[in-house]
């Protein structure tokens, strides 16, 4: 949840879909002094999935959170833990990849933070 009061700046990649039924976006945020990213998805695939879901800094810093994908065609969110910002902000660039659990299939989907920024509240 974001916090009242702070600076928000949200940069998302455009909201993509597969033909297997995988729709998702992603974005980095960042809040005060905190960078983190994050991926909104829905899973229409009738199988339970993971996605891989990594921040990429400044300096060679990487985060990775793998998350479960459940089988019901609700939204949902998948976070990385929020880092301190090291350097620009904009060097920040996120991305998320959807497969089968354990990484028994092919990638079914890669979503990215590659679009300008724009400011959130």
């Amino acid at each position: 949840m974001l916090g009242q009061g702070l600076s928000t700046a949200v940069r998302c990649g455009p909201e993509l879909s597969s033909p297997d039924g995988i729709e998702a976006q992603t974005c980095v945020v960042t809040q005060g002094a905190r960078t983190w990213a994050r991926t909104y998805y829905r899973n229409a695939t009738g199988e339970a999935l993971d996605a891989v879901l990594s921040l990429m800094g400044p300096g060679d810093r990487n985060v990775r959170m793998t998350c479960a994908v459940e089988a019901d065609d609700e939204p949902g969110t998948c976070e990385t833990p929020r880092e301190p910002t090291r350097g620009n902000p904009a060097a920040y660039t996120a991305f998320a990849e959807f497969a089968e659990r354990g990484g028994l299939g092919p990638l079914l989907l890669r979503s990215g933070s590659n679009s300008p920024a724009r400011a959130g509240s």
